[in-house]
């Protein structure tokens, strides 16, 4: 679920704010970890190296997660306050709410706070903890 996590990020739905045709990802030292490119149906997910490692295609409720053979990986379902996901066999995993500041606050299925994605006036997003740590960022 981490790639469909980042995927949320990249597309900056949540935040309402339009993602770049590439968007890449870091760790918490800036080290690139990983791109999404747009396509025609959603976005494409690659390592570091440029390996495609997934896709994600867009429906008429949000999202679907492919790993890189095309099996179903999962699932994003938009709700009035943001979006849940779904493993591939429909049990939700976690739920992504907007915040009145533009952050978004991530939680696991059973409603406990996991962490925050928070984007700066520059478009750059970064992933903190539940403890406030940061965790990785896009740009």
């Amino acid at each position: 679920m981490k790639k469909i996590l980042t995927l949320l990020l990249c597309l900056f739905l949540l935040a309402g704010i339009v993602c770049a045709a590439t968007v890449n990802s870091y760790d918490k030292y800036g080290t690139k970890t990983g791109s999404y490119r747009s396509t025609s149906s959603g976005y494409n997910s690659y390592d570091k190296h440029g390996t495609k490692t997934g896709s994600y295609r867009k429906t008429s409720s949000g999202y679907n997660s492919y790993d890189k053979h095309g099996n179903k990986t999962g699932s994003y379902r938009k709700t009035s306050s943001g979006y849940n996901s779904y493993d591939k066999h429909g049990r939700k995993t976690a739920s992504y709410r907007k915040n009145s500041n533009g952050s978004v606050t991530k939680y696991d299925k059973h409603g406990n706070k996991v962490g925050t994605y928070k984007t700066n006036s520059s478009g750059k997003t970064t992933y903190y903890d539940k403890h406030g740590r940061k965790v990785k960022s896009y740009k």
